[in-house]
C-alpha cells in the first residue's frame, strides 16, 4: 500500500474529548474515526487490525470444535420477554418500528442462540456442540468511555456451548481457557484468569479473563509464583496476604482489563424456552449451556494500552496492520527513489505486507508518522543506505536498528515474523 494513496491521513493533536490513551492515538494515527460518545467507525488501518484479531480468533475457536455463524443482531422482541430480560436488562437498546412491533439491538445472543440450538439439537447424540460468532453488540451505557475499550457499539466474539452433564461442561472450559490463553499470547498480551460473580448473566461463578494494565476498569489480587487470580469484590484474602492456592508468595494488587470471559449459565435459557433433547435413558432432560466473550475492539484497545508509548502506538508483529513501513528518503534522487520502488515490488511480491511511504514531505514527518503509526520494522532507503548497500531497518518494539541487505531483510522477514 502506498502511503500517497491511504485514505486516511495522521493528526498532530489529540481530540480534546478523550482522554484515553487508545482513543487518543487510534484517532490521531487514522485508525478510528469517532461518530459520538462510544461509536467508533474503523477506517482501513483499523480495519485490518481488527481483521487480524478476528483471525486469530477464529483460528483458536475452530481448533477447538468451534463452529462459526452468523446471527441476528436487530431482535425480536418476544424472547427477551420470554426470558424476563426485556425488562431487567438495563443496557438494551429497544426499538420500535412503524408497524408498533417492538424489538431489540443485541447486547449479548442466549435469546437467539437458544431458540436456534432447540431446532437442531434433539438427542443426546447431537452434543455436546459449540457454535460462535465474531460481530457487532450494541448496549445503552449511560457513560461510555475509555475509548475502544468501554462502547455502545462494539466488535465481540461470543461462543455457546450445549452439554449433556456439568462435567462435560467443566471440560469444554478447560479447553476454552486454553484457547483464550494463546489468543492473548498470539496478540501479545499475558491474561490471567479471574473469578467473579456471574452478574446479569448467570448467578454462578464467572471467570474473567484480565490483562494488568493501568487503563483496566477492574480490581484484582494475584499470585506471581502462581496462576491465582480473583477479582478483589469476590476475592477472601486481600493484598499482602500469602496465596490461597501455592502459599508460596504474598498477594499484590493491580488494575486490569476485562479481555474476555466465560459464564456457566446452566439450564436457565433452555428451561426458558422449554429446550429438551431425549437422553440416553429416554427422559427429556435440558442442556447445560456456557457462554464464552472476547470483546474484539476491546482486544485492540487494551492492546494500544499495554504497549504505546511517548511517540505513538507499537502493534505486535500478529496484528498490526502492515509488517514493514518502508520510507523512502530520496531528497530528489532518482536513484533512491527506484531503489525503494523496487524494494517495495521485492517485499510484496514476497507475501510481506509493506505501508510505503512515497510521500513527498520532510524525514521528520515521515519518522514522526511512522512512530505514531506503530507497523513493528521500518525501512529506511535514503542516499546513505544506498552509497552502502544495505537498508536501515528500525525495530519499533525496543528501537533496535540494523543494517540489512535485500535478502538479509527478505530472511529477516519470513514467517513467523515477531
Amino acid at each position: 500500500m502506498r502511503q500517497s494513496r491511504l485514505f486516511t491521513k495522521t493528526r498532530r493533536e489529540a481530540p480534546k474529548d478523550e482522554v484515553s490513551k487508545n482513543a487518543q492515538l487510534l484517532i490521531r494515527a487514522g485508525y478510528v474515526h469517532k461518530e459520538m460518545a462510544g461509536v467508533y467507525s474503523y477506517l482501513p488501518l483499523g480495519l485490518r487490525t481488527l481483521a487480524k484479531i478476528e483471525a486469530i480468533i477464529r483460528e483458536e475457536m475452530d481448533a477447538i470444535g468451534g463452529q462459526e455463524v452468523r446471527m441476528a443482531t436487530l431482535h425480536p422482541s418476544e424472547p427477551w420477554k420470554q426470558t424476563g430480560a426485556w425488562d431487567s436488562v438495563d443496557v438494551l437498546f429497544k426499538l420500535q418500528s412503524r408497524t408498533e412491533k417492538e424489538y431489540a439491538l443485541g447486547q449479548s445472543e442466549e435469546e437467539i442462540v437458544t431458540p436456534i440450538a432447540a431446532q437442531y439439537v434433539q438427542s443426546y447424540k447431537d452434543l455436546p456442540v459449540a457454535i460462535y460468532q465474531i460481530g457487532q453488540k450494541y448496549r445503552d451505557e449511560l457513560r461510555a468511555k475509555s475509548g475502544i475499550m468501554r462502547g455502545r457499539e462494539f466488535g465481540m466474539k461470543d461462543m455457546y456451548s450445549f452439554h449433556e452433564t456439568q462435567q462435560d461442561f467443566d471440560r469444554f472450559y478447560a479447553a476454552v481457557k486454553k484457547a483464550y490463553f494463546k489468543i492473548y499470547e498470539r496478540c501479545g498480551l499475558v491474561a490471567k484468569a479471574t473469578e467473579a460473580s456471574g452478574g446479569a448473566f448467570s448467578e454462578k461463578i464467572s471467570y474473567e479473563f484480565m490483562v494488568l494494565t493501568d487503563a483496566g476498569e477492574d480490581d484484582i489480587v494475584y499470585c506471581s509464583s502462581c496462576d491465582y487470580c480473583s477479582n478483589v469484590e469476590v476475592a477472601k484474602e486481600g493484598e499482602g496476604e500469602l496465596c490461597p492456592r501455592c502459599g508460596k508468595d504474598h498477594l499484590k494488587k493491580a488494575k486490569a482489563v476485562e479481555a474476555g470471559n466465560v459464564f456457566d449459565l446452566g439450564q436457565k435459557y433452555p428451561k426458558a424456552f422449554n429446550f429438551t433433547y431425549k437422553a440416553e435413558d429416554g427422559t427429556d432432560k435440558h442442556p447445560i449451556v456456557g457462554c464464552y466473550g472476547i470483546g474484539t475492539s476491546r482486544l485492540m484497545g487494551t492492546v494500544v494500552e499495554v504497549f504505546a508509548d511517548e511517540k505513538g502506538i507499537v502493534w505486535p508483529a500478529s496484528i498490526a496492520p502492515f509488517t514493514v513501513h518502508l520510507v523512502e528518503l530520496s531528497g530528489g534522487n532518482e536513484d533512491v527513489k527506484k531503489e525503494a520502488d523496487e524494494l517495495y515490488s521485492d517485499l510484496t511480491a514476497h507475501g510481506i505486507e509493506v505501508l510505503y511511504d512515497d510521500r513527498d514531505v520532510r524525514a521528520g514527518e515521515k519518522f514522526a508518522d511512522s512512530d505514531l503509526l506503530g507497523l513493528p520494522l521500518r525501512v529506511v532507503v535514503s542516499e546513505k543506505t544506498l552509497a552502502a548497500g544495505k537498508f536501515e531497518c528500525s525495530h519499533r518494539a525496543g528501537g533496535k536498528t540494523e543494517f540489512l541487505s535485500a535478502a538479509e531483510l527478505l530472511e529477516h522477514l519470513r514467517p513467523p515474523y515477531a
